[in-house]
């Protein structure tokens, strides 16, 4: 369950979980506040911590608030698009046949009907993204799973709003975000690394970050990559 708490005019979210240590983070688009805290501290406890934390707030608010983001997508000709963390041009080609992409030097060719509207060169460009994501999990599983002792999971890609990935041990399934095949191919590992990780430990607790410091030392910077950049619409707190 979440709490909220005030202090020095900002409102935290508070959630009580079962860790050893207080994690705090300022989460995008807007700085909004977040302090998961061990079920054991006290109310009081959790607010003399956060006045303490007051100014390391209200610096990484400011990051935010002067931080570059991506403007909204029209799908238009010579539109910048990002394929693996790289930027390209859109180029919007005429076409009678099916709808296709191709990705070039310099630009990322959609091949589609003229009448064809935003809506619709925006959902064959995320089909495209999907496949690219497919492409490449089949690869990466087979270079974590034997490392974290799992059984390699059935993926499923999808558009996300709120997050890059999610995990559900009981089916043995992970699910990746479409929006993955944008950023750098070390995101897509990390998120991969990380919901592997949640068939070894389910929770957000010292074990679960034991394991991702063993695996994969620089997670902790890949995570900061995906919450913060110009790309950055999913609040990631983990």
């Amino acid at each position: 369950m979440v709490t909220q708490i005030q202090v020095g005019g900002i409102v935290l979210d508070v959630v009580m979980k079962d860790i050893k240590n207080v994690h705090l983070s300022v989460n995008p688009p807007g700085g909004r506040v977040r302090i998961a805290a061990p079920l054991r501290m006290s109310a009081e406890t959790i607010r003399v911590f956060a006045i303490s934390k007051l100014p390391w707030i209200r610096r990484e608010q400011q990051k935010l608030q002067t931080q570059d983001r991506e403007s909204p997508r029209e799908f238009l000709d010579r539109e910048s698009q990002y394929v693996w963390g790289k930027r390209y041009l859109l180029r919007i080609i005429d076409t009678e046949s099916a709808p296709s992409v191709r990705l070039r030097h310099s630009t990322i060719d959609l091949s589609i009907r003229t009448q064809a509207d935003a809506a619709r060169r925006q959902a064959v460009l995320e089909a495209w993204y999907r496949e690219e994501i497919k492409s490449k999990t089949p690869e990466l599983l087979a270079k974590w799973a034997p490392r974290l002792g799992v059984v390699s999971p059935k993926v499923f890609v999808q558009k996300m709003k709120t997050k890059w990935g999610s995990c559900s041990p009981t089916r043995g399934t992970i699910r990746l975000n479409t929006d993955l095949a944008k950023r750098p191919p070390r995101c897509l590992e990390y998120v991969v690394v990380h919901e592997l990780s949640h068939l070894v430990e389910r929770k957000h607790n010292d074990r679960f970050a034991a394991l991702l410091d063993q695996h994969l030392p620089t997670w902790r910077s890949i995570r900061d990559e995906l919450n913060l950049g110009p790309l950055s619409h999913q609040v990631w707190d983990r």
